[in-house]
Protein backbone atom coordinates (compact mmCIF):
# COMPACT_ATOMS: atom_id res chain seq x y z
CA UNK A 1 0.00 0.00 0.00
CA UNK A 2 0.81 3.51 -0.77
CA UNK A 3 2.64 4.73 3.23
CA UNK A 4 3.82 8.15 1.55
CA UNK A 5 3.14 10.95 -0.83
CA UNK A 6 5.90 13.72 -1.07
CA UNK A 7 5.11 16.26 -4.05
CA UNK A 8 6.65 19.23 -4.37
CA UNK A 9 6.33 21.92 -7.20
CA UNK A 10 3.29 20.27 -9.10
CA UNK A 11 0.69 22.85 -10.49
CA UNK A 12 -0.94 24.63 -7.90
CA UNK A 13 0.76 22.16 -4.92
CA UNK A 14 4.42 24.10 -3.22
CA UNK A 15 5.26 20.91 -1.32
CA UNK A 16 3.06 17.95 0.21
CA UNK A 17 4.27 15.31 2.71
CA UNK A 18 1.54 12.88 3.01
CA UNK A 19 1.75 9.40 5.18
CA UNK A 20 -1.05 7.30 4.71
CA UNK A 21 -2.81 4.11 6.36
CA UNK A 22 -4.75 1.15 5.46
CA UNK A 23 -8.81 1.17 5.31
CA UNK A 24 -10.46 4.29 3.55
CA UNK A 25 -8.72 6.82 3.33
CA UNK A 26 -11.08 10.49 1.93
CA UNK A 27 -10.51 13.56 0.49
CA UNK A 28 -12.30 16.78 0.72
CA UNK A 29 -12.80 20.00 0.12
CA UNK A 30 -13.63 22.68 -2.21
CA UNK A 31 -13.84 22.70 -6.22
CA UNK A 32 -10.27 23.50 -7.35
CA UNK A 33 -8.77 23.31 -3.61
CA UNK A 34 -6.34 20.22 -5.53
CA UNK A 35 -7.80 17.31 -4.65
CA UNK A 36 -7.74 15.77 -8.10
CA UNK A 37 -4.48 17.72 -9.02
CA UNK A 38 -3.13 14.75 -6.20
CA UNK A 39 -4.56 12.44 -7.89
CA UNK A 40 -2.92 13.64 -11.45
CA UNK A 41 0.24 13.35 -9.38
CA UNK A 42 0.03 10.08 -8.59
CA UNK A 43 -1.03 8.80 -11.38
CA UNK A 44 2.01 10.38 -13.29
CA UNK A 45 3.98 8.57 -10.58
CA UNK A 46 2.51 5.06 -11.99
CA UNK A 47 3.64 6.11 -15.24
CA UNK A 48 0.94 8.94 -16.49
CA UNK A 49 1.25 10.96 -19.08
CA UNK A 50 3.79 14.09 -17.93
CA UNK A 51 4.57 17.20 -19.54
CA UNK A 52 5.99 20.39 -17.91
CA UNK A 53 2.54 22.10 -17.88
CA UNK A 54 2.41 20.36 -14.48
CA UNK A 55 5.55 22.10 -13.30
CA UNK A 56 4.38 25.30 -10.95
CA UNK A 57 5.25 28.76 -11.36
CA UNK A 58 8.79 30.07 -11.23
CA UNK A 59 10.15 26.44 -10.09
CA UNK A 60 12.22 24.49 -12.67
CA UNK A 61 11.12 20.99 -11.46
CA UNK A 62 7.74 19.00 -10.40
CA UNK A 63 8.78 16.33 -8.02
CA UNK A 64 5.92 13.12 -7.11
CA UNK A 65 7.95 10.65 -4.88
CA UNK A 66 5.83 7.61 -3.52
CA UNK A 67 6.62 4.65 -0.75
CA UNK A 68 4.76 1.60 -1.23
CA UNK A 69 5.05 -1.06 1.32
CA UNK A 70 4.97 -4.83 -0.21
CA UNK A 71 2.68 -7.20 2.27
CA UNK A 72 0.13 -8.94 0.13
CA UNK A 73 -0.02 -10.87 -2.62
CA UNK A 74 1.52 -8.21 -5.16
CA UNK A 75 4.92 -8.63 -3.15
CA UNK A 76 5.67 -11.40 -5.29
CA UNK A 77 5.41 -9.93 -8.84
CA UNK A 78 6.77 -6.55 -7.38
CA UNK A 79 9.98 -8.23 -6.25
CA UNK A 80 10.15 -10.25 -9.30
CA UNK A 81 10.21 -7.29 -11.61
CA UNK A 82 12.72 -5.52 -8.81
CA UNK A 83 14.77 -8.47 -9.26
CA UNK A 84 15.04 -8.39 -12.85
CA UNK A 85 16.21 -4.92 -12.80
CA UNK A 86 18.68 -5.36 -10.17
CA UNK A 87 16.79 -2.93 -8.06
CA UNK A 88 15.81 -4.89 -4.86
CA UNK A 89 16.59 -2.98 -1.60
CA UNK A 90 14.56 -3.65 0.98
CA UNK A 91 12.37 -6.41 0.02
CA UNK A 92 9.32 -4.73 1.96
CA UNK A 93 9.44 -1.56 0.11
CA UNK A 94 9.92 -0.14 -2.78
CA UNK A 95 9.90 3.51 -3.40
CA UNK A 96 9.39 5.51 -7.02
CA UNK A 97 10.02 8.89 -8.11
CA UNK A 98 9.01 11.18 -10.92
CA UNK A 99 10.74 14.61 -11.76
CA UNK A 100 9.13 16.85 -14.72
CA UNK A 101 11.51 19.54 -15.46
CA UNK A 102 10.65 23.03 -17.15
CA UNK A 103 11.92 22.00 -20.44
CA UNK A 104 9.56 19.09 -20.57
CA UNK A 105 12.27 16.08 -20.13
CA UNK A 106 10.84 13.90 -17.30
CA UNK A 107 12.95 11.47 -15.14
CA UNK A 108 11.82 8.33 -13.58
CA UNK A 109 13.50 6.43 -10.88
CA UNK A 110 12.73 3.11 -8.57
CA UNK A 111 14.64 3.12 -5.42
CA UNK A 112 16.90 6.33 -6.29
CA UNK A 113 18.16 4.80 -9.46
CA UNK A 114 17.42 6.25 -13.20
CA UNK A 115 14.72 3.72 -15.26
CA UNK A 116 12.10 4.19 -17.93
CA UNK A 117 8.73 5.40 -17.33
CA UNK A 118 7.73 2.15 -18.75
CA UNK A 119 9.22 0.46 -15.85
CA UNK A 120 7.06 2.55 -13.51
CA UNK A 121 4.16 1.88 -15.57
CA UNK A 122 4.83 -2.21 -15.04
CA UNK A 123 5.28 -1.62 -11.74
CA UNK A 124 2.06 0.56 -11.13
CA UNK A 125 -0.15 -2.07 -12.60
CA UNK A 126 0.92 -4.09 -9.23
CA UNK A 127 0.55 -1.57 -6.81
CA UNK A 128 -2.83 1.28 -7.70
CA UNK A 129 -5.68 1.00 -9.32
CA UNK A 130 -6.99 4.40 -10.42
CA UNK A 131 -11.07 4.58 -11.24
CA UNK A 132 -12.44 8.02 -12.53
CA UNK A 133 -11.60 10.48 -15.11
CA UNK A 134 -8.41 8.80 -16.39
CA UNK A 135 -7.71 5.87 -18.89
CA UNK A 136 -5.83 4.03 -15.85
CA UNK A 137 -8.54 1.03 -15.29
CA UNK A 138 -7.17 -2.63 -14.64
CA UNK A 139 -10.88 -4.06 -15.19
CA UNK A 140 -10.81 -1.86 -18.69
CA UNK A 141 -8.11 -4.42 -19.34
CA UNK A 142 -9.91 -7.47 -21.52
CA UNK A 143 -6.75 -9.79 -20.30
CA UNK A 144 -7.01 -9.16 -16.64
CA UNK A 145 -10.54 -10.96 -16.70
CA UNK A 146 -9.90 -14.05 -17.11
CA UNK A 147 -7.25 -14.05 -14.04
CA UNK A 148 -10.04 -12.42 -12.07
CA UNK A 149 -12.64 -14.80 -12.78
CA UNK A 150 -10.60 -17.78 -12.21
CA UNK A 151 -9.31 -16.51 -8.77
CA UNK A 152 -13.22 -15.63 -8.11
CA UNK A 153 -14.66 -19.43 -9.33
CA UNK A 154 -11.28 -20.63 -7.33
CA UNK A 155 -10.08 -22.99 -9.97
CA UNK A 156 -6.10 -23.22 -8.67
CA UNK A 157 -6.05 -26.67 -8.75
CA UNK A 158 -8.03 -27.90 -11.42
CA UNK A 159 -5.95 -24.97 -13.69
CA UNK A 160 -2.70 -26.10 -12.44
CA UNK A 161 -3.91 -29.74 -13.33
CA UNK A 162 -4.49 -28.38 -16.97
CA UNK A 163 -1.14 -26.94 -17.31
CA UNK A 164 0.37 -29.70 -16.01
CA UNK A 165 -1.00 -31.87 -19.34
CA UNK A 166 -0.69 -28.77 -21.25
CA UNK A 167 3.13 -28.59 -20.94
CA UNK A 168 3.66 -32.47 -21.11
CA UNK A 169 1.61 -31.42 -24.19
CA UNK A 170 3.63 -28.67 -25.76
CA UNK A 171 6.76 -31.66 -24.92
CA UNK A 172 5.53 -34.19 -27.23
CA UNK A 173 4.35 -31.53 -30.07
CA UNK A 174 8.06 -30.61 -30.00
CA UNK A 175 9.84 -33.57 -30.50
CA UNK A 176 7.15 -34.72 -32.73
CA UNK A 177 7.84 -31.89 -34.74
CA UNK A 178 11.41 -32.38 -35.04
CA UNK A 179 11.39 -36.00 -36.08
CA UNK A 180 8.90 -34.85 -38.55
CA UNK A 181 11.06 -32.31 -39.79
CA UNK A 182 14.12 -34.89 -39.78
CA UNK A 183 12.42 -38.02 -41.49
CA UNK A 184 11.16 -36.00 -44.26
CA UNK A 185 14.90 -35.16 -44.91
CA UNK A 186 15.83 -38.61 -43.53
CA UNK A 187 17.93 -39.80 -46.62
CA UNK A 188 20.61 -36.76 -46.92
CA UNK A 189 20.78 -36.37 -43.04
CA UNK A 190 21.31 -39.99 -42.82
CA UNK A 191 24.32 -39.99 -45.65
CA UNK A 192 25.70 -36.91 -44.13
CA UNK A 193 25.78 -38.14 -40.63
CA UNK A 194 26.49 -41.61 -42.06
CA UNK A 195 29.75 -39.96 -43.51
CA UNK A 196 30.65 -37.80 -40.50
CA UNK A 197 30.64 -40.62 -38.53
CA UNK A 198 32.80 -43.08 -40.44
CA UNK A 199 35.40 -40.46 -41.08
CA UNK A 200 35.77 -40.00 -37.28
CA UNK A 201 35.43 -42.93 -36.44
CA UNK A 202 38.17 -43.86 -38.80
CA UNK A 203 40.91 -41.29 -37.88
CA UNK A 204 40.88 -43.69 -34.67
CA UNK A 205 41.53 -40.34 -32.37
CA UNK A 206 43.10 -40.80 -29.11
CA UNK A 207 42.23 -37.31 -26.47
CA UNK A 208 45.97 -35.81 -26.42
CA UNK A 209 47.20 -37.58 -29.36
CA UNK A 210 47.92 -34.28 -31.01
CA UNK A 211 50.26 -32.85 -28.30
CA UNK A 212 52.11 -36.25 -28.42
CA UNK A 213 52.52 -36.16 -32.21
CA UNK A 214 53.67 -32.18 -32.26
CA UNK A 215 56.49 -33.21 -29.55
CA UNK A 216 57.43 -35.93 -32.07
CA UNK A 217 57.40 -34.12 -35.27
CA UNK A 218 60.06 -31.41 -33.67
CA UNK A 219 62.19 -34.40 -32.48
CA UNK A 220 62.20 -36.12 -36.11
CA UNK A 221 62.78 -32.58 -37.99
CA UNK A 222 65.51 -31.52 -36.08
CA UNK A 223 67.14 -35.08 -34.87
CA UNK A 224 70.90 -34.35 -36.74
CA UNK A 225 70.65 -31.27 -34.62
CA UNK A 226 69.50 -32.41 -31.52
CA UNK A 227 72.38 -35.36 -31.42
CA UNK A 228 75.28 -33.12 -32.49
CA UNK A 229 74.16 -31.16 -29.64
CA UNK A 230 74.02 -34.74 -27.33
CA UNK A 231 77.06 -35.68 -28.30
CA UNK A 232 78.37 -32.29 -27.69
CA UNK A 233 77.59 -32.56 -24.45
CA UNK A 234 78.45 -36.24 -23.80
CA UNK A 235 82.09 -34.98 -24.82
CA UNK A 236 82.32 -32.70 -22.72
CA UNK A 237 81.33 -34.91 -20.09
CA UNK A 238 83.29 -38.09 -20.41
CA UNK A 239 85.00 -37.94 -23.61
CA UNK A 240 87.61 -34.87 -23.36
CA UNK A 241 89.99 -33.74 -25.55
CA UNK A 242 93.68 -33.23 -24.85
CA UNK A 243 93.22 -29.34 -24.68
CA UNK A 244 90.02 -30.41 -22.35
CA UNK A 245 89.81 -33.27 -20.10
CA UNK A 246 86.71 -34.84 -19.34
CA UNK A 247 84.06 -33.14 -16.77
CA UNK A 248 83.72 -36.56 -15.12
CA UNK A 249 87.69 -36.96 -14.83
CA UNK A 250 88.32 -33.68 -13.18
CA UNK A 251 85.39 -34.03 -10.64
CA UNK A 252 86.79 -37.88 -10.11
CA UNK A 253 90.13 -35.68 -9.23
CA UNK A 254 88.00 -33.63 -7.22
CA UNK A 255 86.54 -36.50 -5.13
CA UNK A 256 89.77 -38.29 -4.83
CA UNK A 257 91.16 -34.65 -3.18
CA UNK A 258 88.26 -34.22 -0.90
CA UNK A 259 88.19 -37.71 0.82
CA UNK A 260 91.77 -37.02 1.13
CA UNK A 261 91.13 -33.99 3.10
CA UNK A 262 87.97 -35.17 4.89
CA UNK A 263 90.48 -38.18 6.26
CA UNK A 264 93.08 -35.19 7.48
CA UNK A 265 90.10 -32.65 9.20
CA UNK A 266 86.67 -34.55 9.99
CA UNK A 267 84.68 -31.49 9.89
CA UNK A 268 85.47 -31.34 6.07
CA UNK A 269 83.39 -34.51 5.58
CA UNK A 270 80.41 -32.72 4.05
CA UNK A 271 82.54 -31.23 1.35
CA UNK A 272 83.71 -35.46 0.01
CA UNK A 273 80.37 -36.47 0.29
CA UNK A 274 78.85 -33.44 -1.81
CA UNK A 275 81.55 -33.98 -4.18
CA UNK A 276 80.75 -37.91 -4.70
CA UNK A 277 76.96 -36.88 -5.03
CA UNK A 278 78.21 -34.25 -8.04
CA UNK A 279 80.22 -37.21 -9.65
CA UNK A 280 77.12 -39.99 -9.22
CA UNK A 281 75.05 -37.06 -11.19
CA UNK A 282 77.44 -36.66 -13.81
CA UNK A 283 77.67 -40.49 -14.28
CA UNK A 284 73.67 -40.70 -14.42
CA UNK A 285 73.89 -37.61 -16.77
CA UNK A 286 75.93 -39.36 -19.30
CA UNK A 287 74.52 -42.70 -19.22
CA UNK A 288 70.95 -41.08 -20.01
CA UNK A 289 72.50 -38.75 -22.52
CA UNK A 290 74.14 -41.68 -24.47
CA UNK A 291 70.59 -43.77 -24.02
CA UNK A 292 69.19 -40.74 -25.81
CA UNK A 293 71.30 -40.37 -28.45
CA UNK A 294 70.54 -44.23 -29.60
CA UNK A 295 66.91 -43.25 -29.54
CA UNK A 296 67.67 -39.89 -31.56
CA UNK A 297 66.46 -41.01 -35.59
CA UNK A 298 66.87 -39.81 -38.58
CA UNK A 299 63.64 -41.38 -40.80
CA UNK A 300 62.33 -38.65 -43.26
CA UNK A 301 59.29 -41.44 -43.32
CA UNK A 302 58.29 -41.37 -40.02
CA UNK A 303 58.48 -37.31 -40.03
CA UNK A 304 56.32 -37.40 -43.09
CA UNK A 305 53.63 -40.06 -41.43
CA UNK A 306 53.84 -37.35 -38.41
CA UNK A 307 53.03 -34.69 -40.57
CA UNK A 308 49.70 -36.70 -42.39
CA UNK A 309 48.25 -37.53 -39.26
CA UNK A 310 48.54 -33.63 -37.59
CA UNK A 311 47.43 -32.52 -40.63
CA UNK A 312 44.13 -34.79 -40.23
CA UNK A 313 43.77 -33.79 -36.73
CA UNK A 314 43.58 -29.89 -37.47
CA UNK A 315 41.01 -30.94 -40.62
CA UNK A 316 38.56 -33.27 -38.27
CA UNK A 317 38.99 -30.29 -35.51
CA UNK A 318 38.49 -27.78 -37.81
CA UNK A 319 35.01 -29.55 -39.06
CA UNK A 320 34.02 -30.99 -35.96
CA UNK A 321 34.91 -29.02 -32.62
CA UNK A 322 38.24 -27.24 -31.65
CA UNK A 323 39.64 -29.95 -29.90
CA UNK A 324 39.89 -33.85 -30.44
CA UNK A 325 37.42 -34.56 -27.04
CA UNK A 326 34.75 -32.36 -29.32
CA UNK A 327 35.69 -34.22 -32.13
CA UNK A 328 34.96 -37.40 -30.99
CA UNK A 329 31.88 -36.66 -28.85
CA UNK A 330 30.76 -35.09 -32.06
CA UNK A 331 30.83 -38.87 -33.80
CA UNK A 332 29.16 -40.34 -30.95
CA UNK A 333 25.95 -37.90 -31.54
CA UNK A 334 26.09 -38.36 -34.93
CA UNK A 335 25.86 -41.94 -34.79
CA UNK A 336 22.55 -41.40 -31.82
CA UNK A 337 21.10 -39.18 -34.66
CA UNK A 338 21.39 -41.82 -37.22
CA UNK A 339 19.76 -44.37 -34.44
CA UNK A 340 17.37 -41.84 -33.74
CA UNK A 341 16.42 -41.97 -37.68
CA UNK A 342 16.54 -45.65 -37.82
CA UNK A 343 14.01 -45.44 -34.99
CA UNK A 344 12.02 -42.73 -35.97
CA UNK A 345 8.65 -44.50 -37.49
CA UNK A 346 8.27 -46.28 -34.27
CA UNK A 347 8.66 -43.16 -32.14
CA UNK A 348 6.29 -40.92 -33.80
CA UNK A 349 4.06 -43.55 -34.01
CA UNK A 350 4.59 -43.31 -29.95
CA UNK A 351 4.54 -39.92 -29.88
CA UNK A 352 1.17 -39.51 -31.84
CA UNK A 353 -0.59 -41.94 -29.40
CA UNK A 354 1.04 -40.08 -26.54
CA UNK A 355 -0.25 -36.43 -27.98
CA UNK A 356 -3.76 -38.42 -28.89
CA UNK A 357 -3.84 -39.20 -24.89
CA UNK A 358 -2.77 -36.12 -23.80
CA UNK A 359 -5.33 -33.94 -26.15
CA UNK A 360 -7.84 -36.14 -24.80
CA UNK A 361 -7.11 -35.56 -21.09
CA UNK A 362 -6.87 -31.68 -21.94
CA UNK A 363 -9.90 -31.39 -23.76
CA UNK A 364 -11.62 -33.00 -20.35
CA UNK A 365 -9.98 -30.90 -17.80
CA UNK A 366 -10.84 -27.89 -20.26
CA UNK A 367 -14.00 -28.34 -20.51
CA UNK A 368 -14.03 -28.77 -17.38
CA UNK A 369 -12.02 -25.43 -16.45
CA UNK A 370 -15.24 -24.04 -18.78
CA UNK A 371 -17.73 -25.37 -17.14
CA UNK A 372 -16.34 -24.43 -13.13
CA UNK A 373 -16.04 -20.77 -14.85
CA UNK A 374 -19.25 -20.37 -16.54
CA UNK A 375 -21.04 -21.42 -13.37
CA UNK A 376 -19.02 -18.42 -11.43
CA UNK A 377 -19.62 -16.25 -14.27
CA UNK A 378 -23.52 -16.54 -13.65
CA UNK A 379 -22.93 -16.37 -9.64
CA UNK A 380 -20.53 -13.21 -10.66
CA UNK A 381 -23.11 -11.42 -12.60
CA UNK A 382 -25.93 -11.66 -10.17
CA UNK A 383 -23.93 -10.60 -7.18
CA UNK A 384 -22.50 -7.49 -9.33
CA UNK A 385 -26.06 -6.42 -10.44
CA UNK A 386 -27.03 -6.32 -6.76
CA UNK A 387 -24.13 -4.47 -5.73
CA UNK A 388 -25.47 -1.92 -8.59
CA UNK A 389 -28.90 -1.90 -7.61
CA UNK A 390 -27.45 -0.49 -4.02
CA UNK A 391 -25.80 1.69 -5.80
CA UNK A 392 -29.11 3.44 -7.85
CA UNK A 393 -27.98 1.49 -10.96
CA UNK A 394 -30.99 -1.25 -10.78
CA UNK A 395 -31.43 -1.80 -14.30
CA UNK A 396 -27.43 -2.42 -15.26
CA UNK A 397 -26.63 -5.99 -16.02
CA UNK A 398 -23.34 -7.77 -16.15
CA UNK A 399 -22.46 -10.99 -17.87
CA UNK A 400 -19.11 -12.91 -18.78
CA UNK A 401 -18.78 -13.66 -22.20
CA UNK A 402 -17.52 -16.75 -23.29
CA UNK A 403 -15.17 -17.28 -26.94
CA UNK A 404 -13.27 -19.94 -28.24
CA UNK A 405 -11.08 -19.58 -31.12
CA UNK A 406 -11.40 -22.83 -33.49
CA UNK A 407 -8.07 -24.45 -34.73
CA UNK A 408 -7.65 -27.75 -36.45
CA UNK A 409 -4.94 -28.61 -34.11
CA UNK A 410 -7.04 -27.71 -30.80
CA UNK A 411 -8.35 -29.88 -28.45
CA UNK A 412 -11.62 -32.10 -29.18
CA UNK A 413 -14.82 -30.45 -28.15
CA UNK A 414 -18.21 -32.68 -27.21
CA UNK A 415 -19.90 -30.57 -30.24
CA UNK A 416 -17.23 -32.48 -32.55
CA UNK A 417 -15.34 -28.69 -33.10
CA UNK A 418 -11.75 -28.20 -31.98
CA UNK A 419 -10.82 -25.58 -30.31
CA UNK A 420 -7.52 -23.36 -29.72
CA UNK A 421 -6.27 -23.21 -26.08
CA UNK A 422 -3.26 -22.05 -24.06
CA UNK A 423 -1.93 -22.42 -20.84
CA UNK A 424 -4.98 -20.90 -19.33
CA UNK A 425 -7.63 -23.17 -21.43
CA UNK A 426 -9.83 -22.92 -24.30
CA UNK A 427 -11.97 -19.45 -23.13
CA UNK A 428 -11.40 -16.14 -24.21
CA UNK A 429 -13.29 -14.18 -21.58
CA UNK A 430 -14.79 -10.49 -21.35
CA UNK A 431 -16.65 -8.37 -19.17
CA UNK A 432 -19.80 -7.23 -20.76
CA UNK A 433 -22.17 -4.82 -18.91
CA UNK A 434 -25.41 -2.64 -19.71
CA UNK A 435 -25.44 0.34 -17.60
CA UNK A 436 -28.92 1.88 -18.31
CA UNK A 437 -32.33 0.28 -19.23
CA UNK A 438 -32.72 -1.22 -23.19
CA UNK A 439 -29.16 -0.98 -23.86
CA UNK A 440 -27.43 -4.12 -25.28
CA UNK A 441 -25.00 -5.80 -23.06
CA UNK A 442 -21.34 -4.21 -24.26
CA UNK A 443 -17.70 -4.70 -23.53
CA UNK A 444 -16.62 -3.20 -19.99
CA UNK A 445 -14.37 -0.49 -22.39
CA UNK A 446 -16.77 0.73 -23.82
CA UNK A 447 -18.68 2.50 -20.79
CA UNK A 448 -19.12 6.28 -20.08
CA UNK A 449 -16.55 7.72 -17.89
CA UNK A 450 -17.71 9.57 -14.73
CA UNK A 451 -19.51 8.86 -11.75
CA UNK A 452 -21.34 5.79 -13.29
CA UNK A 453 -17.87 4.14 -14.29
CA UNK A 454 -16.85 4.60 -10.33
CA UNK A 455 -20.19 3.05 -9.20
CA UNK A 456 -19.80 -0.13 -11.66
CA UNK A 457 -15.95 -0.41 -11.00
CA UNK A 458 -16.88 -0.16 -7.23
CA UNK A 459 -19.40 -3.21 -7.74
CA UNK A 460 -16.75 -5.04 -9.57
CA UNK A 461 -14.42 -4.38 -6.48
CA UNK A 462 -16.54 -5.27 -3.71
CA UNK A 463 -17.27 -8.51 -5.49
CA UNK A 464 -13.76 -9.21 -6.73
CA UNK A 465 -12.65 -8.05 -3.53
CA UNK A 466 -11.06 -11.12 -2.30
CA UNK A 467 -9.62 -12.17 -6.26
CA UNK A 468 -8.05 -8.75 -7.16
CA UNK A 469 -4.81 -8.66 -6.15
CA UNK A 470 -4.32 -4.92 -6.78
CA UNK A 471 -3.56 -3.22 -2.82
CA UNK A 472 -4.00 0.12 -3.80
CA UNK A 473 -7.36 1.69 -5.25
CA UNK A 474 -8.28 5.44 -5.99
CA UNK A 475 -11.97 6.48 -6.57
CA UNK A 476 -12.64 10.17 -8.11
CA UNK A 477 -16.31 11.22 -9.02
CA UNK A 478 -17.82 8.36 -7.62
CA UNK A 479 -20.45 10.50 -5.82
CA UNK A 480 -21.12 12.05 -9.47
CA UNK A 481 -25.12 11.61 -9.57
CA UNK A 482 -25.87 9.83 -6.11
CA UNK A 483 -27.66 11.89 -3.52
CA UNK A 484 -27.06 10.83 0.66
CA UNK A 485 -28.96 8.08 0.94
CA UNK A 486 -27.18 6.16 -1.81
CA UNK A 487 -23.81 8.18 -0.18
CA UNK A 488 -23.88 5.85 2.53
CA UNK A 489 -24.10 2.58 0.64
CA UNK A 490 -21.45 3.61 -1.21
CA UNK A 491 -19.64 4.73 1.77
CA UNK A 492 -20.12 1.44 3.51
CA UNK A 493 -18.88 -0.07 0.51
CA UNK A 494 -16.00 1.76 0.07
CA UNK A 495 -15.28 1.25 3.95
CA UNK A 496 -16.14 -2.69 3.51
CA UNK A 497 -13.65 -2.65 0.66
CA UNK A 498 -11.08 -1.01 2.60
CA UNK A 499 -11.01 -4.02 4.72
CA UNK A 500 -8.95 -5.76 2.13
CA UNK A 501 -7.63 -2.95 0.35
CA UNK A 502 -6.10 0.62 0.72
CA UNK A 503 -8.77 2.67 -1.03
CA UNK A 504 -8.65 6.37 -1.48
CA UNK A 505 -11.85 8.36 -2.47
CA UNK A 506 -12.48 11.92 -3.33
CA UNK A 507 -15.88 13.18 -2.47
CA UNK A 508 -18.19 16.13 -1.82
CA UNK A 509 -20.60 14.06 -0.25
CA UNK A 510 -20.49 13.68 3.62
CA UNK A 511 -22.72 10.81 3.69
CA UNK A 512 -19.83 9.06 2.12
CA UNK A 513 -17.21 10.95 3.68
CA UNK A 514 -17.63 9.98 7.02
CA UNK A 515 -16.92 6.26 6.66
CA UNK A 516 -13.34 7.12 6.62
CA UNK A 517 -10.46 5.26 8.41
CA UNK A 518 -8.34 8.24 7.51
CA UNK A 519 -10.17 12.00 6.36
CA UNK A 520 -7.97 14.55 4.98
CA UNK A 521 -9.09 17.80 3.91
CA UNK A 522 -7.37 19.73 1.35
CA UNK A 523 -7.86 23.73 0.77
CA UNK A 524 -6.83 26.54 -1.27
CA UNK A 525 -5.48 29.01 0.20
CA UNK A 526 -3.22 32.28 -1.06
CA UNK A 527 0.06 33.63 0.58
CA UNK A 528 2.12 36.35 -0.83
CA UNK A 529 0.44 36.28 -4.05
CA UNK A 530 0.66 32.91 -4.86
CA UNK A 531 -2.41 30.10 -4.45
CA UNK A 532 -1.08 27.51 -2.43
CA UNK A 533 -2.51 23.57 -1.61
CA UNK A 534 -2.83 22.67 1.95
CA UNK A 535 -4.00 19.45 3.22
CA UNK A 536 -4.53 18.61 6.50
CA UNK A 537 -5.47 15.13 8.52
CA UNK A 538 -9.05 15.93 10.37
CA UNK A 539 -9.95 14.10 13.76
CA UNK A 540 -12.42 14.89 16.44
CA UNK A 541 -14.17 17.91 16.24
CA UNK A 542 -12.65 19.48 12.69
CA UNK A 543 -13.78 16.70 11.42
CA UNK A 544 -17.36 17.31 12.56
CA UNK A 545 -17.15 21.02 11.36
CA UNK A 546 -15.44 19.61 7.61
CA UNK A 547 -19.01 17.51 7.44
CA UNK A 548 -21.21 20.03 8.47
CA UNK A 549 -19.60 22.68 6.04
CA UNK A 550 -20.31 19.70 3.31
CA UNK A 551 -24.04 19.69 4.15
CA UNK A 552 -24.17 23.61 4.18
CA UNK A 553 -23.45 26.61 6.01
CA UNK A 554 -22.15 25.77 9.43
CA UNK A 555 -24.91 26.27 11.94
CA UNK A 556 -26.07 24.21 14.96
CA UNK A 557 -28.76 22.16 12.41
CA UNK A 558 -25.69 21.26 10.16
CA UNK A 559 -23.39 20.65 13.09
CA UNK A 560 -26.09 18.33 14.62
CA UNK A 561 -26.49 16.50 11.15
CA UNK A 562 -23.04 15.95 10.77
CA UNK A 563 -22.99 14.38 13.75
CA UNK A 564 -25.88 12.02 13.47
CA UNK A 565 -24.85 10.99 10.14
CA UNK A 566 -20.95 10.00 11.79
CA UNK A 567 -22.90 8.35 14.33
CA UNK A 568 -24.65 6.11 11.59
CA UNK A 569 -22.19 5.23 10.14
CA UNK A 570 -20.05 4.47 13.41
CA UNK A 571 -22.82 2.03 13.83
CA UNK A 572 -23.09 0.63 10.73
CA UNK A 573 -18.96 -0.29 11.13
CA UNK A 574 -18.81 -0.45 14.46
CA UNK A 575 -15.14 0.96 13.92
CA UNK A 576 -15.05 4.31 12.67
CA UNK A 577 -13.78 7.42 15.33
Amino acid sequence: MLTELNIQNFAIIDQLQLKFGPGLIILTGETGAGKSIILDAVEMLMGGRADSTVVRSEADTAFVEGVFKLSGSEKQAVQGVLKREELLDDPNYVTLTREVRREGRSIARVNGRTVSVGLLKELGTSLIDIHGQSEHLSLLDTHAHLGLLDRYADVEQPLKEYRQTYHKLLEIRRELKELLEAQADAERRTEMLTFQAEEIEAARLRPGEDEELKQERDRLANAESLASLAQDALQALDDGTPEAPAATDLVGQVVQALSSLAKIDAGKEELSTRAVEVSETLTDLTRELRGYVEEVEFNPKRLEEVEERIDLINRLTRKYGGTISAVLDYGVKARQQLENISHATERIEELQASENTLLARLSEQGSMLTAKRKQAAGTLGKAIETELDDLRMASARFAVDFRTRPDEQGAPLADGQRAAFDQNGFDQVEFLVAPNPGEGLKPLVRIASGGETSRLMLALKNVLARADEIPSLIFDEIDQGIGGRVGMVVGYKLWNLGRNHQVFCVTHLPQLAVFGDQHWQVQKTVKDGRTLTRVELLKGEPRLFELAQMLGDVGEGTLRSAHEILQNARDITGSIG
